[in-house]
């Protein structure tokens, strides 16, 4: 668990918690967290309404995995930011985590650190990375993710 800026933790599924008063939690990981707060094993439906988010009070669960081709869907980050931003506002902690924490939740840090709050530029995923791996050395994006926000950067958070 290390927190990478103020208010803002990066971790794996070891320090996976639910959040409480004074801290917001971003589960993303599809297994377990999302198939256990969903209730479902396997594969959801696309048609279920919480088939890439559930956000239950102070925490956030995202249908979210790391394939080698990107297939991600930007209500997922738009929901993520989303949430952030609230919770942020509200002065709370934002704990964040995958299940290794080296690619899902860090890129997820990396994502709200240039588009929710300034701290890190926001011209470009790779300037973006080049500055949040300073406060992060040991993230290692999944070839997918780190393909989608390098060609879908100046969509990301444009609705948000």
């Amino acid at each position: 668990m290390l927190e990478i800026h103020e208010r803002v933790i990066v971790t794996n599924d070891q320090s996976c918690t639910n959040g409480n008063s004074n801290l917001a939690v971003v589960h993303a990981c599809k297994s377990p967290c999302h198939q256990h707060a969903v209730g479902y094993r396997g594969k959801l439906a696309n048609t279920h309404p919480n088939y890439l988010v559930l956000e239950k009070e102070n925490d956030l669960f995202l249908n979210i995995i790391d394939p080698p081709v990107p297939l991600f869907m930007p209500p997922l980050f738009t929901a993520f930011l989303e949430f952030s931003d609230k919770h942020w506002g509200q002065g709370k902690k934002l704990l964040i985590h995958c299940n290794q924490g080296e690619s899902r939740a860090p890129s997820l840090a990396l994502l709200f650190l240039a588009k929710g709050v300034s701290v890190i530029p926001d011209t470009s995923y790779e300037a973006a990375r080049i500055e949040f791996e300073k406060l992060y050395p040991k993230y290692n994006p999944g070839k997918g993710i780190e393909t989608y926000f390098s060609k879908n950067w100046a969509l990301l958070g444009s609705n948000f």
